[in-house]
């Protein structure tokens, strides 16, 4: 099963995909690890691609793609993938359809996890550090993970420790920009979506439940 999954940051899109890996039992591919990986091999792509980004520029599709097939094609993924962080936008997603279509590599399901922006962003800027452990899920604006409350602070839901909010958690202006391309339906993430739905099963799921709730939702849809 080839599986490609989107949703805004704050929409649980890497849990979802975690669970979905672990159900289906395919490699969970991530476009950042690929991009690692390749210049620390220090293949062919993977020097171009280094070129670019000691530059500060943005990697072109011409080589960002054929670095996602490669992977694609590698013997881990002779069962499926789901493929997470590409593409971003309508152009690269014209361009990743047709190079799948190329190499003969069905697409079988898009998964959206659909979440409104007010509240992908509320998610992201409520999201607490326990200073005990990181894992401990806190975010003052998910009633299922709030934190506990005390002498007017909020504390730990798990452990009661202090709690702490990374900095780029909270700076609005980078969250907008992320958030500007992923919801633009011209030319923007929104649009690739659309794009695919015209061709291949799309499966939109609502963000907004718990995980679990989403996760038996998303499950059901895929079968």
């Amino acid at each position: 099963m080839n599986i490609l999954i989107f949703g805004p940051n704050g929409s649980g899109k890497g849990t979802q995909g975690a669970i979905v890996q672990k159900k289906f039992g395919v490699p969970h591919i991530e476009t950042g690890v690929i991009f690692r990986e390749n210049i620390s091999k220090g293949t062919e792509l993977g020097q171009k691609a280094k070129g670019f980004i000691d530059k500060g520029e943005l990697v072109p599709d011409e080589i960002t793609i054929p670095m996602i097939l490669n992977r694609l094609q590698e013997p881990d993924c002779k069962d499926g993938w789901l493929l997470d962080g590409f593409p971003r936008n309508l152009a690269q997603a014209e361009a990743m359809y047709k190079a799948l279509q190329d190499a003969n590599m069905r697409l079988d399901y898009v998964i959206e996890i659909e979440l409104d922006r007010q509240t992908s962003k509320n998610r992201i800027m409520g999201r607490r550090l326990c200073v005990n452990d990181n894992n401990h899920p806190n975010n003052i604006f998910i009633d299922a993970i709030k934190p506990d409350e005390k002498d007017g602070e909020f504390v730990c839901r798990v452990c009661g420790g202090a709690l702490s909010a990374r900095a780029d958690d909270q700076d609005e202006g980078a969250i907008d920009k992320r958030h500007n391309i992923y919801y633009d339906t011209e030319t923007g993430t929104m649009a690739g979506v659309n794009y695919f739905k015209e061709r291949v099963k799309v499966i939109g799921v609502d963000g907004v439940p718990g995980v679990k709730e989403v996760s038996e939702d998303l499950l059901k849809k895929l079968g």
